[in-house]
């Protein structure tokens, strides 16, 4: 499948780099395309290729020593994603799964250094993303290590909603299928106390809940509840 480059263009990280370096990046990739629950890659498996997702949605997870699955972040449009050579890794360290159907681009992992080195401006775009992703995880660190379960799911779905919210009449539509176990594998928590939560915050009108759905209908709301102090 040919890639036009318009549309890699569209993403930040492409935008500014000449059309000649990006036709020659996209003459270097691949594209691939899989459906919802499918994977991009393995967590353990050889880092053979890194990935920018084009459109859909992707849950990076990972499996704990002792056997429990987290998800660690949610792959957006335009994000690079399976990097590993930067990490200076040789294995992936999660599974890229499908949410929903979704198309990537891949390069094989020894393209990397010279893909960061076609552009200064597309090496700080890849640095700026490892750097947002360990910010991010350590966060979400902090957040469990410090925060009631109830503050840690107000900040996820927050969260959530700011990078993939869809603005709608009665609130804002995270605008891919997420369930509450998906919510309570992001926050360290179990489906029970997700589902409570959740339950609650509909009685009170901050959300509006639906089978692998969630709109939030009160920011400010939830806002609040996330920066309240636990007792």
């Amino acid at each position: 499948m040919k890639i036009d480059k318009s549309v890699v263009k569209s993403f930040p990280m492409f935008e500014k780099m000449p059309d000649a370096d990006v036709e020659t990046l996209l003459g270097q990739a691949v594209a691939k395309r899989i459906g919802p629950g499918e994977s991009f890659f393995e967590q353990g498996g050889p880092a053979s290729h890194f990935f920018m997702l084009l459109n859909g949605r992707l849950k990076v997870t990972q499996v704990t020593t002792d056997g429990q699955q987290i998800i660690v972040r949610v792959v957006h449009p335009g994000d690079l994603f399976g990097f590993a050579k930067a990490l200076r890794r040789s294995d992936y360290p999660g599974s890229a799964l499908a949410v929903i159907e979704s198309l990537a681009i891949c390069w094989p992992t020894e393209l990397w250094p010279q893909f960061i080195d076609r552009s200064p401006h597309l090496a700080v775009s890849a640095l700026n993303t490892i750097g947002q992703r360990l910010e991010e995880a350590h966060t979400r660190i902090r957040e469990i290590s410090t925060q009631e379960v109830e503050r840690r799911v107000a900040h996820t779905v927050l969260r959530l909603a700011q990078q993939a919210g869809k603005a709608e009449a009665l609130g804002v539509r995270i605008d891919f299928p997420i369930t509450r176990q998906d919510i309570a594998e992001m926050t360290g928590t179990t489906l029970h106390t997700v589902s409570r939560i959740l339950s609650a915050w509909e009685a009170k009108g901050l959300v509006e809940g639906g089978r692998q759905k969630l709109l939030v209908r009160d920011v400010a709301g939830l806002q609040t509840l996330a920066d309240s102090q636990d007792r």
